[in-house]
């Protein structure tokens, strides 16, 4: 391309656009990021490599990564990568769904369960229904272990919800399952042939290295949709007849906003010491909740002060990454764009933002690569 014809654009375009390939100096120790860097160049491979090399300056600098999850990432085994991530000290916190994070524990004790179907999209609507009958619960091209994993777990839980009761205590959602690890309660399944591996278990290492996990929403999950039957005492007529012979209290459970307060509290700590980069994997709430905390923190705890106050009280994100594959309608926080959230103070005008418009267990295990400088 003539540098004649790029002078004679204005000077905000001209810094938009790139003359031959990206600096990058291949290392001998790195092989996997060298391979990438090389033939990944551009679209949404590019957005990979691009995301991937600014998150491994962003740690290397001391920055620290939160990751958001939603989808099914977890049943993907995504948490293999994650593990990773959080052994190599980069992991900051995780917001996920409730499904997400039980996933992670499905995927431990009944890892050899497992099936999978690659022609899903070939199925016909009696083949689902089939499915359905044989009690063989599709996610994508994954069949999900139920009676191996969660009606194998769902009875240590109960037991913690009702001694919480009893002892007059509350909790947040993910306490109960990191309990399962604190008290060992899982050790006879986990000696269980087609048991997993404790290493690929992210919630199993973010509970070892303390790593703070957020679960809004919590309820539209399995194990949510249990206890809310289970905490069930009302007295409709069709209903009334099912409900639990002894109900547990709601309250064993903290409400929602106590992950906000939580949020709230450690994001002013922490970026006291660390930036944080927001890596977002697909859409909902798992990502809308937590990245609210900086506009929470501004407009509701210093709404009276001025908004150059505010944006030196409260650092925003550093950067945010998101990999999904939602169109930008509608109002959808899934498909809207990282300048989008410039106007809702999430991020700064110079922050990095980045999206990639596909599936992240495609896109993310290239990023983690990099990061983990493989």
């Amino acid at each position: 391309m003539s540098h004649e014809k790029i002078a004679k654009l204005s000077k905000g375009l001209k810094e938009k656009i790139v003359l031959g390939e990206r600096m990058y100096r291949p290392n001998s120790k790195t092989p996997i990021t060298n391979w990438l860097v090389a033939n990944k160049r551009h679209c949404n491979g590019g957005k990979t490599i691009d995301a991937g090399l600014w998150l491994k300056e962003h740690t290397a600098k001391g920055g620290k990564i939160f990751l958001t999850m939603s989808g099914a990432g977890s049943s993907f085994q995504q948490g293999i990568v994650i593990s990773d991530l959080i052994r190599a000290g980069k992991i900051a916190a995780i917001s996920v769904t409730g499904a997400n994070m039980e996933e992670s524990l499905y995927r431990l004790v009944a890892n050899g369960d497992y099936a999978y179907i690659p022609d899903y999209v070939e199925l016909t609507r009696h083949e689902e229904k089939e499915l359905d009958r044989a009690g063989l619960r599709r996610i994508t091209d994954t069949f999900l272990p139920e009676d191996e994993s969660t009606r194998l777990i769902l009875p240590l839980l109960e037991k913690l919800w009702r001694d919480a009761e009893a002892q007059g205590e509350s909790r947040l959602w993910h306490e109960y399952f990191f309990e399962l690890f604190e008290k060992k309660l899982l050790d006879k399944i986990l000696k269980a042939k087609k048991a997993g591996k404790l290493e690929e278990c992210w919630l199993y290492q973010a509970w070892k290295h303390n790593i703070p996990v957020y679960v809004p929403g919590w309820e539209d999950s399995t194990m949510g949709n249990i206890f809310t039957y289970y905490t069930y005492d009302g007295d409709h007529k069709f209903l009334g007849k099912y409900k639990q012979a002894k109900p547990i209290s709601a309250s064993v459970v903290k409400p929602n906003y106590a992950y906000m307060q939580h949020i709230s509290e450690w994001y002013m700590d922490v970026t006291k010491k660390h930036g944080l980069a927001f890596l977002q994997l697909g859409g909902g709430i798992a990502a809308d909740f937590p990245i609210c905390v900086v506009p929470h923190l501004k407009k509701d705890y210093l709404a009276d002060e001025t908004e150059e106050k505010q944006d030196k009280m409260i650092p925003p994100w550093a950067g945010f990454i998101e990999i999904h594959s939602s169109p930008m309608s509608f109002g959808s926080y899934s498909g809207a764009g990282f300048k989008e959230k410039i106007t809702w103070s999430k991020l700064a005008t110079d922050a990095f933002g980045i999206q990639i418009f596909g599936d992240y267990t495609e896109h993310f295990p290239d990023i983690a690569a990099i990061v983990l400088g493989k």
